[in-house]
């Protein structure tokens, strides 16, 4: 079992050495925003351990993540111990990735740490990832301009990042939660977006790819998961769980149609004292799934 300087537990099957590696993952144990169940600052950890579960065969993909190993695990960011200061390391740290030419797998914590990562894809220096169009697969909206008098509250997520990438290259996928003030500026900004009621009347491939038709069909993506997005039936340890998800295979089907265009990708809002184990078992899987499905079909 891979170890870290600080003796925490790294991600299974992540055995490359830093320069081979072709994916990079980092913790963010951070969830000073959280306002309805807190906790997901333990689920770096919580889902490190649970990959441990799982074969390095990844059925379906025809891979082996571990001949050759193409993952890297850097352990958590340190010494997070305010909101500015965690936005900050995560964007130095995507951008320490990006650099290098790497594709970013960010473990959280709470979804405020999403925009910090669209920041560093986003400042200038990375022109392939002009265009960048960003996919957050959330039951919640997260449009607000501020909640609780915070701006970068994990409830304002995705108007954070609209404000970096433009309202018309963010697409909000599995909605079934919003605010008024959230649909009147959804609606005045042109904001698209696909709910999980609309999921079900067709098929998650069917309604992303209709979806999809809409934006750039060129443009590189950022795939953001908060695993409130799943049925609390099949993840209960969440920071907000929300009825009426999405099921764990429509989140793997989504992850395949999108893997071609790929270039970064976060999983957040897992709250472990919430959870029998389930939860941070299935984003462990969601990550190894993510990781196939891009390996093979980019």
């Amino acid at each position: 079992m891979s170890t870290d300087n600080n003796d925490n537990i790294l991600f299974a099957d992540a055995e490359a050495n830093y320069e081979d590696a072709e994916f990079v993952l980092y913790g963010v144990p951070f969830d000073g925003t959280s306002t309805h169940r807190k906790g997901s600052e333990y689920a770096p950890r919580a889902i490190r351990q649970e990959s441990y579960n799982f074969e390095s065969h990844i059925l379906g993909y025809d891979i082996d993540l571990l001949t050759p190993p193409i993952m890297y695990d850097s352990g958590d960011i340190p010494e997070l111990k305010s909101l500015n200061q965690m936005l900050k390391s995560v964007e130095l740290s995507t951008h320490g990735v990006l650099d290098d030419n790497k594709f970013p797998i960010v473990i959280g914590g709470e979804h405020s740490l999403t925009p910090a990562v669209i920041k560093a894809f986003t400042s200038g220096k990375h022109t392939e990832f002009d265009n960048l169009l960003v996919v957050i697969l959330d039951a919640h909206m997260d449009f607000r301009s501020q909640y609780l008098n915070l701006e970068n509250s994990h409830a304002c997520t995705s108007r954070r990042v609209s404000e970096l990438v433009g309202v018309e290259n963010v697409y909000p996928v599995g909605t079934r939660s919003f605010s008024s003030e959230e649909k009147i500026d959804s609606e005045k900004m042109n904001l698209k977006y696909l709910t999980s009621f609309e999921i079900f009347e067709q098929s998650i491939e069917k309604e992303l790819m209709n979806g999809l038709a809409t934006f750039n069909n060129k443009a590189p993506i950022y795939l953001s998961l908060d695993m409130d997005v799943i049925d609390p039936a099949y993840a209960p340890g969440v920071g907000t769980p929300e009825p009426y998800g999405l099921t764990p295979l429509d989140i793997k089907k989504c992850i395949d149609l999108l893997a071609p265009r790929l270039v970064g990708f976060d999983v957040v809002e897992v709250s472990p004292p919430f959870d029998n184990g389930n939860t941070s078992s299935l984003a462990a899987m969601m990550i190894r799934t993510m990781v196939a499905a891009v390996k093979t079909k980019k």
